[in-house]
């Protein structure tokens, strides 16, 4: 998934010094945090640290970042709110993900992945219409109704610079990315047909890379899973609610990540490694990305993240990549 963080008490001294917007833009702070947990777990992936939003600010758009989560003032609902948005060059505007991402590199070397990650243009659009976290994406629904024009121009829109981003993360050093659509869920597979597939297929399309595969997640997938198939991504990654069997049934040929529930870290290390086997039992033994069907919450106790970690190399196969705090 994303980056470990707030379980860490490393993480949280660090946090003391910055915000989590200067924490982000900051390549010494950024690349420190994303590596305390590749020096606790040793696991095969390093992420860096950011945020989902930062390409949005970087596209003229006011993000605030507090204890609810992020929020946007002036929600993007008419055509005029997109047309004030710009597509920008990453490589001027965020040059700092790609330092981080450079550090990250000379410092891991070929000890694990480095992997780059951004949000999917559907749950990118979702928070500018929503002005933030939303239950019900009412305005966004409202919109696939009675602002199709609208919606469309921002979703490509958004999709151009995803793929912009997920480059310049490759270039920079990045040997994997992930997309995270992670309110896709929310639709019905009708309108995920219809609105984030064929966005987040044209964002994938759209990455400039040379074999450097893409992971997409979709938390809530379990309708969407054949829909995914279709986006271009390499590997589909997916929550505990659908079980490895059936995905594995579904898609016996797509390589797959996930899928232990982010609570099960929260009960004893005993009950952490028997969900643990359980969960590679479904494997069927194909090459698999074991993960976390979510993020690390923050009340997560250490040591069953180690739990997680051991049980996982105690059963022979490759080790995981790194679990994470839940996307912004």
């Amino acid at each position: 998934m994303r980056q470990a963080g707030r379980y860490l008490p490393e993480y949280r001294e660090v946090r003391r010094k910055a915000s989590f917007l200067d924490l982000c833009r900051n390549p010494d702070l950024a690349s420190e945090v994303s590596l305390q947990p590749f020096r606790r777990f040793s696991p095969d992936g390093v992420i860096f640290f950011s945020d989902i939003l930062v390409p949005v600010q970087a596209m003229g758009v006011r993000v605030e970042f507090g204890k609810e989560g992020p929020k946007i003032p002036r929600p993007v609902r008419t055509g005029d709110d997109v047309m004030r948005l710009r597509r920008f060059d990453p490589a001027a505007d965020l040059r700092f993900t790609g330092d981080i991402l450079k550090r990250l590199r000379a410092e891991v070397g070929d000890s694990a992945a480095v992997i780059g990650f951004t949000g999917a243009p559907w749950t990118l659009a979702s928070y500018l219409v929503e002005g933030g976290s939303s239950k019900s994406f009412a305005p966004i629904k409202q919109m696939m109704g009675l602002g199709q024009r609208t919606l469309e121009g921002l979703l490509n829109l958004l999709a151009d610079v995803v793929g912009d981003v997920l480059s310049y993360q490759i270039e920079s050093g990045a040997q994997a990315v992930q997309v995270f659509d992670t309110w896709a869920g929310e639709l019905a597979k009708e309108d995920y047909l219809r609105w984030a597939l064929p966005a987040v297929t044209r964002a994938i399309s759209g990455i400039r890379r040379n074999g450097q595969p893409v992971i997409l997640y979709v938390n809530g997938a379990s309708h969407l899973l054949e829909a995914m198939n279709e986006s271009g991504a390499d590997v589909l990654s997916i929550d505990w609610r659908l079980s490895l069997s059936e995905a594995r049934h579904r898609l016996p040929h797509r390589p797959l990540q996930g899928n232990l529930d982010p609570g099960v870290l929260l009960g004893g290390t005993p009950d952490v490694r028997r969900r643990v086997r359980a969960m590679l039992a479904e494997t069927g033994g194909i090459a698999h990305v074991v993960n976390l069907g979510h993020g690390v919450l923050p009340q997560t106790p250490i040591e069953s993240v180690e739990a997680f970690f051991e049980a996982v190399r105690e059963a022979g196969v490759a080790e995981p990549a790194e679990p994470a705090e839940a996307p912004a």
